[in-house]
C-alpha cells in the first residue's frame, strides 16, 4: 500500500516508522526536517528498541502523487493547509486518515474532499521530538480507527491491520464521535492544565479572568496529579467532558477517568503537546481541543465551570503570547 504522512511531527514520524519498518511504502512528507532526515535519517528513540530508517522523503506533495492513503498528523492549528498539502495525493479511491486531536477536523477535511472516503483515528500514546529528525517514544502507542459519520466498514479494519502488522495495537470503533469524546477525557485535563498552571492556581479558580504580572511554570503530568488542587481540577474537568458526551448520547465509559489518572501516573513526569508548544512560543490547538468542545457543551445544558475556566485562561495566555515580539517565548 503506498501511504503519504502529511505532519511529520513526533507522531507522523514515530506511526509512519513503525508502519516504514515492516515493508509499508510509506512517503513522509517533510519541512524543516528534511535536509537532516536526508543526510541522517529518521531516528526513532523508544523502550521497545530504538532504530533508524531512510524512508522516501519529500518537500512537496506533487512528488509523492496520488496514494492509497494519507495520514494526516498535522498539528490543528494548520488546519488551513489541507487543500495544499493533501489535494495532490488524493485521488477516487484514497482513504483519508485523520490522526489529530481534538474535535471539528474531520468535518473541515469534509469540505474538500469526499465525506466517504475519509476516517479517523485517535492515538493514545507518550512520544516527543526531541530533535530535527529524532523521536522519542516514552510509551503507550494504541490507535483507534472509525469511519466519519458512519459505522465501521471493511476497509476500516484493512486499516488497522496496517497498524497491528507493524505492532501497533489497533481498535476499530464503531462510533467515531464517540471515540473523540474519550480522548478528550485526557486531552483536555492534562493538555489544558499543565499550560493553565503557568497563570497560577487563582487565576484558574477565578474563572480565567485576564492574567497579569510574571508566569510561573507549566507543570508536567506528574505535578498535577500530585497537587490535590490540580488533581481535584483534573478529575472535576474529566466529570465535565464524560457528562458532555453523555448527554450527546455518546454512552461514554463514567469509569474511564480514573483508569486515565492510573495510567498517567505511569507516565513519570510527561509534558504534553500543549505544554510544549505554549513553552515554545507557538500556537496552541485551542479551537480543535478546548472550544469546539466547549462550544458543543453549551448545546447540551450540562453545565461546564471548569472547561469554561479553562478555556478563558488558555485564551488570555494565547493573547499574552501574540502580544510578544515574533520568536520570543513567554518564559
Amino acid at each position: 500500500m503506498k501511504i503519504a504522512m502529511v505532519g511529520c511531527g513526533a507522531l507522523g514520524c514515530w506511526y509512519g516508522a513503525r508502519l516504514s519498518r515492516v515493508g509499508q511504502q510509506v512517503h513522509f512528507l517533510l519541512r524543516s526536517d528534511f535536509e537532516t532526515v536526508r543526510a541522517n535519517g529518521l531516528r526513532v528513540e523508544s523502550p521497545e528498541g530504538d532504530f533508524t530508517l531512510r524512508p522516501p522523503i519529500h518537500e512537496q506533495p506533487q512528488t509523492i502523487g496520488v496514494v492509497d492513503l494519507v495520514c494526516i498528523g498535522l498539528k490543528t492549528t494548520a488546519n488551513d493547509q489541507y487543500a495544499p498539502l493533501i489535494t495532490p495525493l488524493v485521488g477516487p479511491h484514497t482513504r483519508l486518515l485523520c490522526l489529530q486531536n481534538g474535535l471539528g477536523n474531520c468535518e473541515r477535511l469534509a469540505t474538500l474532499f469526499p465525506a466517504e472516503q475519509i476516517l479517523g483515528g485517535l492515538c493514545f500514546v507518550c512520544l516527543n521530538r526531541t530533535a530535527p529528525g529524532v523521536v522519542r517514544h516514552i510509551a503507550f502507542g494504541k490507535v483507534v480507527l472509525g469511519e466519519f459519520g458512519r459505522p465501521a466498514a471493511a476497509r476500516t479494519r484493512e486499516v488497522a491491520s496496517l497498524f497491528e502488522d507493524a505492532g501497533v495495537p489497533c481498535v476499530v470503533a464503531e462510533n467515531l464521535e464517540r471515540a473523540l469524546w474519550e480522548k478528550l477525557v485526557w486531552n483536555i485535563p492534562f493538555n489544558g492544565l499543565g499550560v493553565a498552571a503557568a497563570a497560577g492556581w487563582s487565576a484558574f479558580e477565578n474563572g480565567g479572568r485576564e492574567i497579569a504580572g510574571a508566569l510561573e511554570t507549566t507543570l508536567p503530568s506528574d505535578q498535577l496529579l500530585d497537587d490535590p488542587r490540580w488533581l481535584r481540577a483534573v478529575r472535576e474537568l474529566m466529570a465535565e467532558v464524560i457528562a458532555v458526551a453523555n448527554a450527546k448520547g455518546l454512552r461514554a465509559d463514567t469509569e474511564q477517568a480514573e483508569r486515565m489518572i492510573v495510567n498517567t501516573r505511569r507516565m513519570g513526569s510527561y509534558r504534553a503537546s500543549s505544554i510544549l508548544d505554549f513553552e515554545r512560543g507557538q500556537p496552541m490547538e485551542l479551537e480543535a481541543m478546548f472550544l469546539e468542545p466547549l462550544r458543543q457543551a453549551r448545546t447540551t445544558g450540562v453545565a461546564t465551570p471548569r472547561l469554561e475556566a479553562l478555556c478563558a485562561v488558555l485564551e488570555s495566555l494565547e493573547r499574552r503570547r501574540l502580544a510578544q515580539p515574533p520568536g520570543n517565548s513567554l518564559r
